[in-house]
């Protein structure tokens, strides 16, 4: 016993190795699922991996509709891709959950996940039971989870200015003028945040403006459209009660084709008259219900428009269905299939339109609660950069929102996930029983971001986590990955937040374990033949014809 006590402790290899009660066994039909899924987790995480960090690269995907997609970030990727594996569409809705509630995190929810199945795969490989494996895993999330916290030594204060932690999380793949981009949003973010604290995002808008730089890049009070004003009525300064059109500015113009049968010109004289007339009892209703913004999505009707400038009501085409379905849902009135008065028109203060260089925009300014107070217009000269910053803001944006929950921040650059593996392999090298194991297999995996980090900055791989392991072992969790080695995150000012750290590691949990719970995967495939090809066919099998049996002449 004593000298047992004075040996080294096993590593997870050794531990595993076989013995009298532990024998290692070939993957049989309970671990060949597991297995299955593995390679897909790898297949996904390949394309993402070199996207991770700071220095990530960028991709230039082709879609199945032949549309260009040229980003870095996971989320967009993922989106893009046409994935037929279970367990990678799984991964990406995990990803996408990411997200959503945290703004950013995708690629770190896809690289834990697939690292934590590899060491999965080794463990089952070795022997440990399936349930065990799982009752582990979640035992080595709720150590990790409870360490968390502990990380955090900085916080953002009430009355600070959020710059320096926005820009690590904003510091992506974004053109140069990241610094400008930065003070833009926290500026924003500043401006609009409510007298208890908490701020609502939908405060802040954002606007994409061809043309320019990225440095040319402004705030704008209210809420932005790129949009134009097709009439003689350019602005309404006071009092604007907005209607919105997802159809023609004009007569309406059913889908069932019509011919009018003129046999004189006294018949085309009076058609003309009562066309016109239409026209101007239609425009004459929105006089009467006090509308003087029309915004459209659709064509406009020069007669039409005519009328509309005779009653002073000032007519904006939108340019995307996205931007009227925004504009609806800040004003709170609907979108309107007829040219008709809404029951319930939108109510704002003024609106008007101002020139930004080579191109305009439209603003919407009002003084209420939930509307937004500031827009950020960014300026680019093509429109795939200015996805990119507009990405990014908003990652800005969402950041600044969970620190007005949450002001705890935690290091950054893989200097988390280095501290959390340190301390999980020295508590799974002294637990007993398929825990320890666990704990190590998941310190590996969270040992595999500071790498890939390392991987996409260009430097030795081997060498950085060497230099990141002595200082971290001598108590240093503050030393991260950087651009030409290990750094100090405390003095570069790398952060990451506490609120996406923790959900991002929930969410890969719950995925890896959903995987590990997978007993088989049943895909049912149609044969493919001549009739498949044939879409008379496909289409007649959409709708069965009630004749059982066909014959030769009805095909």
């Amino acid at each position: 016993m004593a000298s047992r006590a004075t040996s080294a402790p096993l590593q997870l290899p050794e531990r595993l190795g076989p013995g009298p009660r532990r024998r290692a066994r070939s993957p049989g039909a309970q671990e060949r699922h597991l297995l299955s899924s593995v390679p897909a987790a790898q297949t996904l995480a390949r394309v993402i991996r070199p996207c991770y960090g700071p220095h990530g690269r960028q991709k230039l995907l082709v879609t199945a509709r032949g549309t260009n997609v040229f980003t870095g970030y996971a989320a967009a990727i993922l989106r893009a891709l046409k994935l037929e594996h279970p367990a990678a569409r799984l991964l990406r809705e995990a990803a996408h959950t990411q997200a959503e509630s945290s703004g950013d995190g995708a690629a770190f929810v896809v690289l834990l996940a697939e690292a934590l199945l590899q060491q999965a795969e080794h463990l089952l490989r070795a022997g440990l039971p399936r349930s065990q494996l799982r009752q582990a895993y979640a035992a080595a999330t709720a150590e990790t989870l409870a360490l968390l916290p502990s990380l955090s030594i900085r916080s953002l204060g009430p009355l600070e200015d959020p710059f320096w932690a926005l820009y690590s999380v904003m510091n992506t793949h974004t053109a140069s003028q990241m610094d400008y981009l930065t003070k833009l949003v926290a500026h924003a973010c500043w401006a609009t945040k409510e007298l208890d604290g908490s701020l609502h995002r939908e405060r802040v808008g954002v606007c994409t403006l061809r043309g320019g730089r990225l440095e040319d890049s402004c705030l704008l009070p209210g809420l932005a459209l790129c949009a134009n004003p097709c009439g003689q009525v350019t602005a309404v300064l006071t009092g604007a009660r907005v209607a919105l059109f997802v159809c023609a500015f004009g007569p309406a113009r059913p889908n069932a084709p019509a011919t009018a049968r003129l046999s004189s010109p006294d018949d085309l004289s009076k058609f003309r008259k009562r066309n016109e007339q239409l026209i101007e009892k239609q425009v004459a209703q929105l006089e009467t219900a006090c509308i003087n913004v029309a915004v459209v999505w659709g064509d406009i009707d020069e007669n039409t428009l005519t009328k509309a400038d005779k009653y002073g009501i000032m007519v904006i085409q939108a340019r995307s269905r996205t931007d009227i379905v925004y504009l609806s849902e800040v004003l709170g009135t609907p979108l309107m299939p007829y040219l008709l008065p809404p029951l319930k028109p939108g109510k704002c203060q003024r609106v008007y339109q101002q020139e930004l260089g080579e191109g305009s925009v439209v603003i919407f300014e009002w003084e209420c609660a939930g509307t937004p107070a500031l827009t950020l217009v960014l300026r680019g000269a093509t429109a795939e950069g200015l996805k990119s910053a507009e990405q990014a803001v908003y990652h800005g944006i969402d950041a600044y929102f969970q620190l007005c929950q949450d002001p705890r921040l935690i290091p950054g650059a893989g200097a988390t996930e280095m501290a959390l593996a340190k301390i999980l392999s020295e508590k799974g090298s002294k637990l007993e029983g398929p825990n320890g194991p666990a704990f190590l297999a998941f310190a590996q995996a969270l040992q595999s971001l500071p790498e890939t980090l390392a991987e996409n900055a260009g430097l030795v791989v081997s060498e950085v986590m060497a230099e990141m392991s002595c200082a971290h072992q001598a108590g240093n969790f503050l030393i991260g990955v950087g651009a030409e080695g290990i750094i100090n995150v405390a003095k570069e000012e790398v952060w990451d937040t506490l609120v996406a750290k923790a959900q991002g590691l929930r969410v890969v949990t719950d995925v890896a374990l959903q995987l590990l719970n997978v007993d088989e995967i049943v895909a049912r495939k149609s044969p493919t033949n001549q009739q498949d090809l044939n879409p008379v066919h496909q289409k007649a099998r959409e709708r069965p014809s009630p004749v059982k049996k066909s014959t030769p002449w009805n095909n």
